[in-house]
């Protein structure tokens, strides 16, 4: 006479074996795979800092790129250059540490980040002679749907864009996803953050395209079409970061050599 296997006590054993051996596998994955997961995340970071700075040469890897950028930590209060904080510092966690970051007001928060790390990585290329010649800032803010985190890349002026590009959003795909177009992302070169003699930034979208007409088009970039308020997150993004409670300070101390 057989025996019935269709019991609830052997079923629930098969069910729990089954889940078991599932987790082990799952489990085991995640721990091999991570290594390959942070080098693939350190390797997109240096690539997208190279694409800002319009770095690239495709006889060369991206480590040996990035080779000749330096990577420094500045304290944003100070505008000095400081020690990594922790080691394998990460500015977006530490913007909610409160040992390493703060809120920001809600009066200040143009850009709707909510924390801000006290400390941020910038990378720094030299020339030949040791002259600077291009600064890269990271940059983020919310735009319609999601925050948008990217690179800015000066000239060693610390006021002409070499280059603007985001590596992270969920904007609207043909919308406000168009930031990843690198026809509009080919409209910041030669733009420049602030008017002479001041330290305010007025760089900005505008709606519809800057022409020869446009008065201080050095300081502005043609709008997302059909994306206003994504448009609207970048300008504030920008003028945040690029502003006294941003990057200001610190571009100040670099221009006059106290950084």
């Amino acid at each position: 006479m057989s025996s019935n296997n269709d019991t609830i006590g052997k079923t629930l054993t098969v069910t729990i074996l089954l889940c078991v051996i599932c987790s082990v596998v799952v489990s085991a994955a995640a721990v091999l795979l991570k290594p390959k997961q942070v080098a693939n995340k350190e390797l997109d970071r240096k690539s997208n800092i190279l694409a800002a700075a319009g770095i690239s040469d495709p006889s060369k890897s991206v480590d040996e790129l990035f080779a000749q950028i330096e990577t420094r930590y500045v304290d944003l209060d100070s505008g000095k250059f400081v020690e990594e904080p922790v080691a394998n510092y990460d500015a977006a966690k530490a913007a909610k540490d409160p040992e390493l970051g703060h809120p920001v007001p809600r009066s200040e928060d143009i850009a709707s980040i909510k924390y801000q790390a006290n400390v941020m990585p910038v990378y720094i290329v030299r020339d030949a002679a040791n002259d600077l010649e291009k600064v890269i800032l990271p940059v983020h803010g919310y735009g319609l749907w999601s925050t948008l985190y990217g690179f800015l890349a000066l000239e060693g002026d610390l006021n002409t864009i070499v280059g603007l590009g985001f590596y992270s959003h969920a904007e609207t795909p043909g919308l406000g996803g168009e930031v990843d177009n690198p026809a509009w992302k080919a409209l910041w070169p030669g733009k420049e953050v602030y008017a002479e003699d001041t330290t305010d930034p007025e760089i900005r979208l505008i709606k519809g395209s800057v022409g020869a007409e446009t008065a201080d088009a050095e300081h502005k970039v043609d709008g997302l079409s059909g994306a206003t308020l994504t448009s609207n997150g970048v300008t504030y993004l920008l003028q945040y970061w690029m502003g006294e409670n941003g990057y200001a300070p610190f571009l100040n101390n670099l221009r006059a050599g106290e950084a």
